[in-house]
């Protein structure tokens, strides 16, 4: 154990990517075999740096005792800091239980690229991924982190462009612009941060935060904001992550959508309450919008989705804006004196960091597995599966569950803190606070309700029902591997669920142990931070009503069995009023959500195309086919990027007159250059 809390094994899991990164572009050179012992090689190592990395950050928790050391970098400004503190340990779980799920899944996906791509190429890259996730929270100086940032940022986009399609590459053409705008808002806070601190390392901003004053810290925060919500998919921010995170492998996706997106969280997280405490309280208020529009829209659009990748990406966007819900409630709480409560509010924030990391990249690993089997992400052509992929349906059912907040599952755990510590805010006295709290439950009320619509669309039309569509060849079951990978990660949405109290109990102590407060001043059960009890009712601890409900559905089992055991199966034919059953009777997923896409029209602004084709092409009387495509418009591209575009245009165009090719216009620039840098240096 005393190993695990030294600098060695930091460099034992980050050897173990860079052997993996390297061996497998080594190997996929000496062995042609079609990439298989790369691929392999490159997810085993995978694996094993993800479980040297989980055993160091168990290693910090359990001790409580931080791992900080710093190496001399060659170029100025330039640190390599390092910070393993409980925080950094918190996330560097969630970093690992995902990759290490996705490193095991990936050695049984991997096969359909044999032959036809590099293996030791997308082994590089998918090591140097998961290195750049875990070592992100570790680092201590500006520089350093902005080095991994875009280590991060460019190994992703070259993921999501890996297998080369049109529509991929489009995607990541889409991702990388994003990505770096984003880069840059980051840049300009972690400079205004150096421009008041005098220093890049983050251990000097903790200390001089002090001196900042507000109109600087509010510029930081903004840009920490708009840089880090972009890779974080806040609307309207978040237009790449739609197209980006369908596109890439699907344990990649995993990987993206589970945790590179709660890297930008993590971030908001140091900024808000480590690097800068003290923000102002509507700057909680607006985070709690920024995440009532984001959950509201991106379930909306995920309700309306065909494509079942494009329907999980949305889902992300909810579910970000459910944890911006939280991190706006702590940082209201704390503006207004009520240290208990932000405490409490922050953990579901972060509960609900980890829960999502785990369902959503089961969900992912399950809808490879379905695309895998059907060579389609097209909701509308699947249907019956469950008698072809068993396993994978109902462990995609966990993962839909636990997004629904079904308990005793982990969703429904961080989701009803959420909740509780909503509630507590509309007690406030200020008629602006207590408004914005109750948008904000309305908003997750909606919300719920909408994400239990969407995976039952998701599921039904998926593994229920009847084929859609004319099969050429049955669907095949998932390999072990990928079954594995999604068994262990449907597991931890049970374990994480029933183990509420214990979780949160253990988050409000690392939240504490960053200096926001006492921990011996908070006590448990954590029913005891809810307000007063003759405001709110008593609530029962977790793992009663996780009991409570296993025992309920094993007598409601067991009587049902008894009942029935007797019974035999008979077979008929369904009655149909007449009617010939065919795989067009079956309601699909467009028909599914057309109601409520209808209902919220005004915000969805759904478009439809008909195609008719007739018996007769000259005639045109009888009709032989007749479709219906729904889709819906995108007011962000048209309302926002668009006219920004336009103008962006306009300038480059007006830019591109100084460019008249003579020598001596050029030298004169120049000069009119240099005069002004140094008028500005002398009056500075």
């Amino acid at each position: 154990m005393e190993f695990f809390l030294t600098p060695a094994s930091l460099f034992l899991f980050g050897g173990l990517f860079l052997f993996g990164a390297f061996g497998a572009l080594l190997l996929s050179r000496l062995v042609p075999d079609g990439g298989k012992i790369a691929g392999t090689f490159a997810h085993v190592l995978g694996f094993l740096g993800s479980l040297a990395a989980l055993t160091t950050a168990f290693a910090v928790l359990v001790s409580g005792q931080a791992i900080a050391f710093s190496l001399p970098g060659t170029l100025p400004f330039v640190e390599f800091a390092f910070r393993f503190d409980a925080l950094a340990a918190y996330f560097v779980i969630l970093v690992s239980l995902v990759g290490m799920a996705a490193s095991i899944y990936g050695i049984g996906y991997q096969k359909h690229f044999f032959g036809g791509h590099s293996l030791g190429w997308f082994g590089f890259l998918y090591n140097i991924f998961l290195l750049s996730l875990v070592f992100i929270p570790l680092a201590n100086q500006a520089f350093f982190f902005l080095f991994l940032w875009e280590i991060m940022s460019l190994s992703s986009y070259f993921l999501v462009v890996f297998e080369r399609k049109e529509e991929s590459v489009q995607a990541g053409f889409l991702y990388f612009l994003m990505t770096h705008l984003g880069t840059a808002f980051v840049m300009l806070a972690l400079l205004l941060a150096y421009g008041a601190t005098g220093s890049f390392a983050f251990d000097d901003w903790r200390v001089a935060s002090a001196n900042i004053t507000p109109l600087l810290q509010s510029l930081i925060f903004l840009f920490a904001l708009i840089g880090f919500g972009t890779k974080a998919g806040i609307i309207p921010l978040h237009i790449w992550l739609p197209e980006a995170h369908p596109a890439a492998p699907s344990h990649v996706s995993a990987l993206m959508s589970g945790v590179m997106v709660k890297t930008a969280l993590f971030m908001l997280v140091r900024f808000f309450f480590d690097f800068f405490p003290g923000a102002r309280m509507e700057w909680g208020l607006a985070f709690m919008l920024l995440g009532s529009l984001s959950a509201l829209l991106g379930i909306l659009y995920a309700l309306a989705e065909r494509d079942i990748k494009r329907l999980l990406a949305y889902s992300t966007v909810e579910n970000v804006g459910i944890m911006l819900m939280g991190f706006g409630a702590a940082l209201v709480f704390f503006g207004l004196g009520a240290e208990s409560f932000a405490l409490f509010a922050l953990a579901a924030m972060l509960y609900h960091m980890l829960n999502h990391a785990i369902f959503k990249s089961l969900l992912f690993l399950g809808a490879g597995a379905v695309v895998e089997a059907t060579g389609t992400r097209n909701l509308n052509a699947y249907g019956g599966l469950l008698k072809f992929l068993p396993l994978s349906g109902f462990f995609f059912l966990i993962g839909s569950l636990a997004i629904s907040a079904f308990p005793p599952l982990n969703g429904f755990a961080s989701e009803w803190l959420t909740f509780q510590s909503l509630f507590v805010g509309i007690a406030s006295p200020s008629l602006l606070v207590k408004a914005t709290f109750i948008i904000t439950i309305v908003s997750l009320v909606m919300t719920s309700g909408l994400a239990a619509a969407t995976f039952v669309k998701a599921f039904g039309t998926s593994f229920l029902g009847r084929a859609r569509t004319v099969r050429t060849e049955l669907p095949h079951e998932a390999d072990q591997l990928m079954l594995l990978a999604m068994g262990f990660l449907a597991l931890l949405t049970l374990v994480l669920g029933v183990g509420a109290t214990f979780m949160i109990a253990a988050l409000i102590g690392m939240i504490a142990s960053i200096g926001l407060t006492d921990p011996l001043s908070l006590r448990f059960p954590f029913s005891e931070f809810i307000a007063a009890r003759e405001q709110f009712a008593n609530v029962l601890p977790l793992e009663t009503i996780g009991m409570l409900l296993l025992v309920i559905f094993a007598v409601a089992g067991g009587a049902v069995y008894f009942a029935t055991r007797k019974r035999g199966i008979v077979y008929g034919r369904t009655w149909d009023c007449g009617t010939p059953l065919s795989p067009r009777t079956q309601i699909s997923s467009t028909g599914f959500s057309r109601s409520l896409v209808t209902i919220f029209q005004g915000i969805l602004r759904p478009t439809r195309q008909t195609s008719i084709e007739y018996q007769d092409g000259k005639m045109r009387y009888f009709i032989k086919y007749q479709g219906i495509k729904m889709g819906l418009g995108d007011p962000y591209r048209s309302g926002i990027y668009g006219p920004a575009h336009n103008v962006l245009l306009f300038f480059a165009r007006q830019a591109r007159r100084i460019q008249s090719g003579n020598v001596n216009a050029y030298a004169l620039y120049m000069f009119v250059t240099l005069i002004l840098l140094l008028v500005w240096t002398l009056y500075s």
